[in-house]
């Protein structure tokens, strides 16, 4: 890992308390996942503020279990080394990620690894999964990301090892995601605060008029 990458790590999930906290203050690749258009905003800051009520099951577990492993394997096969640290990006320090994996390639450009278990055949990526290795990149500046996942029927591994692919930096799907987020922030400081937001307090100017937004002013979750 590079000093400046070091430099922006947050906390680990070694230290769950800790960790959580601070993803409560920011918002992270678990966030963005649901966030397909302005529609899913509501629902995204009710399980942001609220909770989303779920705390596990057996696929959750056998995931976690299962994700050193892959990890190790991960690491032999590509030489992404296993990470549980929670980074946040250069600029916008309340957008945070904890990739699986960390690495830095030949050329000097930080690559990601993520870790899924599925009881599924995939034919792809799914959907989901992909906005949050986008958000990962975003927040990293990765430029590709090792998607590998383990199949499994009744918790039993299928086949002798992970599947694998490459997923490349896009920007256009990182723009958007980056759009939403910032919707959700402002959904969330209207929430917290129980204030308009400053953009739209000046005698009903409309938005796109408004003086350019002071980073990070929404989340009022922080002490």
């Amino acid at each position: 890992m590079t000093p400046e990458l070091a430099a922006r790590i947050v906390a680990d999930s070694r230290d769950r308390v800790a960790w959580i906290r601070a993803r409560s203050r920011g918002i992270t690749a678990t966030d963005v996942a649901t966030l397909t258009s302005l529609k899913a905003i509501p629902r995204a800051a009710d399980a942001k503020l609220m909770g989303s009520g779920f705390s596990g099951n057996a696929y959750t577990a056998h995931g976690r279990l299962r994700e050193p492993e892959i990890a190790g394997w991960v690491a032999a096969t590509h030489g992404i080394q296993p990470s549980s640290a929670l980074f946040h990006a250069v600029v916008e320090k309340r957008h945070l990620a904890t990739p699986d994996g960390v690495g830095v390639d030949q050329s000097g450009r930080v690559i990601l690894a993520e870790i899924k278990t599925t009881n599924k055949s995939w034919r792809s990526i799914p959907r989901t999964y992909l906005r949050q290795v986008w958000w990962q990149q975003h927040v990293l500046g990765a430029e590709r990301t090792l998607v590998a996942w383990e199949e499994h029927d009744d918790f039993v591994p299928v086949g002798d090892e992970p599947r694998c692919a490459w997923v490349d930096r896009d920007e256009q799907e990182i723009a958007k995601l980056v759009r939403l987020a910032t919707a959700l922030i402002d959904e969330l400081y209207v929430r917290t605060t129980r204030r308009p937001l400053p953009s739209e307090a000046g005698l009903g100017a409309p938005l796109r008029s408004a003086p350019p937004r002071e980073p990070f002013r929404a989340l009022a979750l922080a002490d």
